[in-house]
């Protein structure tokens, strides 16, 4: 298949889910998670999961940066641009945030911080070049697929000799998130989900290739398979993952071949080693602290940290405690279990971040109108 419309083809869609639906043993569940956030919008915009058989549930993982971000980090970004001639330059979906007490960038740049939206790395660069009595600094953050345009910025500011230009860095890995869910001690406190394999993420994969899964499969025994964001591709995931289960196998499988190699992206990879380290640990919102999951600016580029530049501290922060956001991102609870979705918590007025970003389970739940049933019910 060539073209887009060729992987939304319903007649095909139907004929999987009928094969699934006949391989499924109704003797058992099978609980996948989808770790991407563009998973779970393809999941909800077409309707996947009421093509399934009732016992192959589809469970919303942590695929969201800017969902996992922690309240604290946030906070960091507002008292950063607090200070005189500091420019805030930031991706569109992390204005609306909450940190505490109601505030937001947003709203930090209503009260008149320089907070900027950009749509590049590149557009940092040409305000630091452009506002060169400013301090600029980047709001970085996203998984491994979008790390290494941090990292490129970072090499071309050196070599440019911008002085004004710095990175609050707040990149998180994938695998380590994985295996926590999986395997971690935290979790059995505050709810665990059951998963029997995972929907692995495309972007990520498209980096970093096929081969870190391969630890988290045979330590854990639980298959992956990683998928495209189409109906037919995320369709075809599950049922390689019901034919694994079925099979006793815990296996890495590559449904995505046509942009996911087994190696990876050598040259992206390159990048991000050159540039950036492992921090000692990392706190994810629901998921807590992660060994390993983020990454910091190695000392050849410590003058390009703005934490270091600006001596920026992080204040432990509890999260709304009426917001499910940290059990919908554990796949303990769906989007429709919080009893803020759809009342006091709307894209409009969004009280978590997993209604905030474009790549959060409650937006998509919200904008392709998968929890209006369950709100009539519970109004």
């Amino acid at each position: 298949m060539k073209y887009a419309d060729e992987f939304r083809d319903k007649t095909i869609a139907q004929r999987l889910a009928q094969t699934i639906g006949t391989e499924a043993n109704p003797q058992r569940a099978y609980r996948f998670m989808e770790f991407c956030g563009g998973h779970t919008h393809a999941i909800a915009r077409y309707g996947l999961e009421d093509l399934l058989p009732a016992n192959v549930r589809l469970i919303h993982g942590p695929g969201c940066p800017v969902c996992v971000l922690p309240t604290s980090r946030i906070d960091m970004a507002i008292r950063l641009v607090a200070r005189p001639q500091v420019t805030l330059c930031v991706y569109g979906d992390l204005m609306r945030v909450p940190g505490t007490q109601g505030q937001s960038l947003l709203r930090a740049r209503a009260l008149g911080a320089d907070v900027r939206m950009v749509y590049s790395t590149l557009d940092a660069i040409r305000i630091a070049e452009h506002t060169p009595d400013q301090e600029v600094v980047f709001f970085a953050i996203g998984f491994e697929t979008t790390a290494p345009a941090t990292a490129v910025m970072i090499r071309l500011a050196k070599k440019k000799r911008l002085k004004n230009l710095s990175v609050f860095c707040n990149h998180v890995l994938t695998p380590p998130a994985m295996q926590s869910i999986l395997d971690s001690p935290d979790l059995e406190t505050i709810g665990q989900a059951e998963i029997d394999g995972f929907i692995g993420p495309a972007h990520v994969s498209t980096i970093i290739g096929t081969e870190p899964y391969g630890r988290l499969a045979d330590a854990f025994g639980e298959p992956i398979v990683i998928a495209g964001f189409e109906p037919l591709d995320v369709m075809q995931a599950i049922l390689m993952l019901v034919r694994q289960v079925n099979d006793g196998r815990s296996e890495v499988q590559n449904q995505y071949s046509r942009a996911v190699k087994r190696e990876g992206n050598h040259r992206a990879i390159e990048e991000m080693s050159n540039v950036f380290e492992l921090r000692d640990q990392f706190e994810w919102r629901g998921l807590g602290l992660i060994p390993d999951s983020g990454l910091k600016l190695k000392r050849a580029y410590a003058k390009f940290d703005a934490e270091k530049r600006f001596v920026m501290h992080e204040l432990p922060v509890a999260d709304n405690p009426a917001c499910e956001c940290g059990a919908i991102l554990r796949g303990v609870k769906r989007p429709v279990d919080c009893k803020l979705f759809g009342t006091g918590c709307t894209p409009e007025t969004p009280i978590g971040s997993c209604m905030v970003s474009s790549e959060g389970a409650c937006a998509a739940h919200w904008t392709y109108g998968r929890g209006r049933d369950h709100q009539l019910r519970r109004a």
